[in-house]
């Protein structure tokens, strides 16, 4: 069931649930983190051609918001960037790239369960992550946090998309985070460690069954009804184990399957026509 043809009941549980509407669009930073702890995680910049919530389509307000190809003079576009590096900076809730290279913002209430899923337990990391990710993540571990261009003389990584890959990797596996961005006299971010900022949320213990059925539920709470494929879509999470999560909501009477891969909340799944 593609996106366009949702019933029109659900394409308005998003309006509000996802800020799609004028009244509920996102005009500041503390805006952006009470969506953002409401929805679980969101894309950054995202626009409407890819599934779920997205803070610069809250900032503009509207189901059908593309973003334009010179984001430096669309007035939309720069208040999300603005506001993205402000959330960022402020540290409350979680940023970074994801699978797909997609920068993500992750409630702290949710950030264990996507730990388990995707990140790299202390143990693994020496088998599991590249040589250049590791060199990287020796250096901030001694010194905290650092600029890129301190960052890659001090790791050794000095062939830029070497180390721009290594540093998508760290963040898949939530290992380091952009903890601030500078601008002048040149762009730069700072990155730090983080379980520095996320102690307690990196640190605990949540099984991969129990985190695949709250990505889910979380998803699905805010979305109203799950599409095939979407919630991988959405997530980078695999289809079965998606499905997996849908089925345990399913189970507990959270959730109704209402065909093949297609999912909606129980109390919604009678209005859906």
């Amino acid at each position: 069931m593609p996106v366009s043809e949702l019933p029109e009941v659900i394409e308005s549980y998003r309006d509000r649930s996802w800020r799609r509407d004028p009244e509920l669009r996102v005009e500041a930073a503390l805006e952006a983190e009470s969506f953002i702890e409401g929805v679980g995680f969101c894309a950054a910049l995202t626009d409407s051609r890819r599934p779920g919530p997205s803070l610069y389509i809250a900032v503009c307000g509207r189901r059908d918001a593309y973003m334009p190809r010179n984001v430096q003079k669309d007035p939309e576009a720069m208040l999300a960037w603005t506001i993205k590096d402000e959330i960022l900076r402020r540290g409350r809730v979680h940023y970074g790239k994801l699978r797909g290279n997609r920068s993500t913002f992750i409630s702290r209430k949710l950030l264990p369960h996507f730990n388990s899923v995707f990140g790299v337990p202390h143990e693994l990391e020496e088998s599991v992550l590249s040589e250049p990710a590791q060199n990287i993540l020796r250096v901030l571990r001694k010194e905290w946090e650092m600029a890129t261009r301190d960052l890659r003389g001090a790791s050794g990584v000095k062939d830029r998309p070497t180390f721009n890959k290594a540093i998508e990797e760290l963040q898949r596996v939530f290992k380091v985070i952009p903890s601030d961005v500078v601008y002048d006299p040149v762009f730069t971010y700072i990155w730090s460690l983080a379980e520095g900022r996320f102690t307690d949320e990196l640190g605990a213990v949540v099984s991969r069954e129990e985190a695949l059925t709250e990505i889910a539920r979380t998803y699905l709470k805010g979305a109203g009804m799950t599409p095939r494929g979407e919630l991988a879509r959405a997530t980078g999470i695999s289809n079965p184990e998606a499905g997996m999560g849908n089925w345990a909501l399913v189970d507990e009477g959270f959730a109704t399957r209402m065909a093949p891969g297609v999912y909606c909340l129980t109390e919604l799944s009678r209005s859906p026509t």
